[in-house]
């Protein structure tokens, strides 16, 4: 029995980090790359194209952090043979958006989750001039934290914009990189 625990001490001491790396008053500044995807209203098949953005997040403590965020997506780049073309589509989209996220774990990877509120633009395609909306942003994802100074992760972003009924589904899938210090 005592081998047993011995053991199971063992590889918890050699598998836990020698320090948490996600802590309070850390700030991390990073850029975004990746897809989107727009459901529109009236068109049978969603728009689906590439886009980058930022991001800046600060540790208000070990669980919570601050998140500010923007994003330009492009979201036509190819048409369905057939599709008819509804008065709403966009080219592109743009969000700027803050908000809170938990942090679940404070090891080496780092999982978490968020809100976000803030403001859409669309514009391109067959809305003439910049339609602007807004919306509030749900936020997941995980980075790995090489160091103290360097993460890297993905981002998945769920968007719910003002009119639900014409743009049901806003969705974004990012890898990231960022630079981190404060702490």
């Amino acid at each position: 029995m005592k081998g047993r625990i011995a053991t199971a001490f063992v590889a918890v001491s050699v598998t836990m980090p020698l320090r948490a790396n996600a802590v309070e008053r850390e700030h991390h500044l990073g850029v975004d790359a990746g897809g989107s995807m727009l459901v529109i209203d009236g068109k049978s098949t969603p728009d689906i194209g590439g886009g980058g953005g930022g991001h800046w997040t600060y540790g208000l403590n070990d669980a919570f952090n601050l998140m500010v965020e923007g994003a330009w997506s492009l979201v036509a780049l190819s048409e369905a043979r057939g599709d008819t073309i509804p008065p709403t589509r966009p080219t592109w989209v743009a969000n700027a958006d803050v908000g809170v996220s938990y942090v679940f774990d404070v090891l080496q990877w780092v999982p978490y989750a968020g809100v976000l509120v803030g403001g859409y633009a669309l514009s391109g395609g067959t809305i003439s001039g910049i339609k602007l909306l807004p919306g509030f942003e749900l936020a997941l994802g995980l980075d790995y934290r090489f160091d103290r100074r360097l993460a890297a992760g993905v981002a998945f972003r769920q968007h719910m914009t003002s009119e639900v009924s014409t743009y049901p589904s806003f969705t974004q899938l990012f890898a990231r990189i960022e630079y981190t210090w404060g702490w």
